[in-house]
């Protein structure tokens, strides 16, 4: 189709904000009547806005709702169902306080993020809650900056001062580790996600610590990260499972990472634990009904969801640490080595 006759997507306020060369906050108070802006300013952003065709949405000024019953959230992966269950917590929490919520899922994409933001911002939620990308630190700060309080969980972003909540995501990682040890395992598989994701880099350092606490050393070509995708973590599990001197345990950074693991192992003919154990981070539904139920350190995913609703248009503006403890929860898919 010719660039010409490709539908255009509807302006945004980040759109009106560049073109004008003014920042987003600016562009609210022109449409919202909030705040002081200078009349040359508030010219050439109405004209930028009528140049590009920019609609202020109802929400945005304030026509239908209360700015502060909305809520944005964004999740990663909706087929995930840690995050099915996390949104349920979130919601069933703020339908109780009189909240609304609008989804969104990034795909761990800072492109989708980044619209999303964007149109949250249009729609100017009290509240964000999000799952971010560790990107996007200016329109972050850029939301903050607008009065909107946002929430990170499990992950931070560099450089931005915002409350956090998330399990002790060393803590579990670390309590895993030490019982496949336990065990007798000391080659022991990392399946985990990517480094610059704060959850992704504490898992991992609750992997190594416990290693070290019992002087054992850690084999780095055991150690792989991969991307949260079914196929990506597929052939990385393949990939250690296929080494030279495979593991006689793996550790999995989440239930997708799991979910990939289990297959491969299956794949290549193994079984779990006889020739494998196992463990996993996150405890969803199917851990408990495969043959035999899968080890996990359980996150409890609802209760997170509802501290999010309650704290997010209560947390201060500066940074903190809201952190609940997971909870290890041995099954049948570890077993003891001799080797």
């Amino acid at each position: 189709m010719p660039d010409e006759q490709r539908p255009r997507r509807p302006a945004t306020m980040k759109d009106v904000a560049a073109a004008a060369d003014v920042g987003l906050g600016t562009v609210s108070r022109v449409f919202s009547n909030n705040g002081k802006v200078a009349a040359s300013t508030r010219q050439r952003v109405e004209e930028v806005a009528a140049r590009l065709n920019y609609r202020p949405s109802a929400l945005g000024r304030g026509l239908k709702l209360s700015t502060a019953s909305n809520i944005g959230l964004l999740v990663t992966d909706i087929s995930n169902p840690f995050y099915g269950e996390f949104a349920e917590g979130l919601l069933g929490a703020a339908n109780a306080i009189g909240h609304h919520v609008i989804l969104c899922a990034t795909g761990e994409d800072p492109a989708t993020e980044r619209e999303y933001v964007d149109l949250l911002l249009q729609e100017r939620v009290g509240g964000i809650v999000a799952f971010p990308t560790s990107e996007n630190r200016e329109l972050w700060r850029s939301a903050q900056d607008l009065g909107t309080r946002v929430l990170f969980v499990d992950r931070t972003v560099p450089g931005i001062e915002a409350a956090c909540l998330s399990v002790d995501h060393q803590a579990g990682a670390r309590s895993a580790t030490e019982h496949l040890l336990a065990l007798g395992h000391r080659r022991i598989g990392y399946l985990g996600g990517p480094d610059r994701l704060t959850s992704g880099s504490m898992r991992e350092a609750g992997y190594r610590r416990a290693h070290a606490d019992v002087d054992v050393g850690v084999d780095e070509r055991l150690v792989v990260r991969t991307r949260f995708t079914r196929e990506t973590a597929y052939a990385s599990a393949v990939r250690l499972l296929d080494a030279p001197d495979p593991p006689s345990a793996l550790f999995v950074g989440n239930n997708v990472l799991g979910e990939a693991a289990l297959t491969a192992v299956r794949d290549r003919g193994l079984s779990v634990p006889d020739d494998i154990s196992l463990v996993m981070f996150d405890d969803v539904s199917w851990a408990k009904l495969v043959d035999p139920p899968v080890t996990v350190v359980a996150q409890p995913t609802r209760q997170l969801g509802a501290m999010a609703a309650r704290t997010v248009l209560t947390a201060r503006p500066e940074a903190q640490q809201l952190l609940l403890p997971p909870q290890l929860v041995v099954r049948r898919s570890t077993a003891a080595f001799y080797g």
